[in-house]
């Protein structure tokens, strides 16, 4: 016979926290899709505009790993959205700047985007979105203790594929 459930003291948070991650990205990939970008090439596009920032630095914030981010690149490159630059200061490092077409891209995905959020968000009173958009960032910035030496990743790391 199964041992029965423990009673949780709260919701779990991590559950719901990863469940409205996917929707909200599933959201955003059906309505990029209307401009043919995607959540990931948004990002980046998004982010490189913002500031010169190398291949690495956007992959960081984008959360994405280097060989996600080297085919992520290699597309926007290929669809004339973006190019690699030398760095003028790191030798190895790309720069990714956003050409012409690829800022456009970025304009058209911030209404896209914007739109998306709101109609999410479309249930809550304003004060309710205020107050959610507020204990999300409080969550995000909260700090994040160090793995002590030894322990394993939070993540898996990848296997390579046979």
């Amino acid at each position: 016979m199964a041992a029965p459930m423990p009673q949780r003291a709260v919701r779990d948070l991590t559950g719901l926290l990863v469940q409205a991650a996917h929707a909200m990205n599933t959201r955003l990939a059906v309505a990029l899709a209307e401009i043919e970008s995607s959540p990931r090439a948004h990002c980046v596009l998004l982010h490189a505009m913002e500031a010169e920032r190398t291949q690495s630095q956007l992959a960081e914030i984008a959360g994405l790993d280097k060989t996600t981010m080297v085919v992520t690149t290699d597309e926007l490159e290929r669809e004339g959205l973006a190019e690699r630059h030398p760095s003028r200061t790191d030798r190895r490092a790309r720069i990714i700047v956003v050409t012409p077409a690829g800022a456009e891209m970025v304009r058209k995905g911030v209404e896209i985007v914007d739109r998306v959020h709101a109609e999410a968000l479309d249930g809550m009173s304003a004060g309710e979105r205020q107050v959610f958009i507020d204990a999300l960032t409080r969550l995000e910035h909260a700090p994040v203790p160090e793995a002590a030496a030894g322990d394993k990743p939070v993540r898996r790391p990848r296997r390579p594929r046979v």
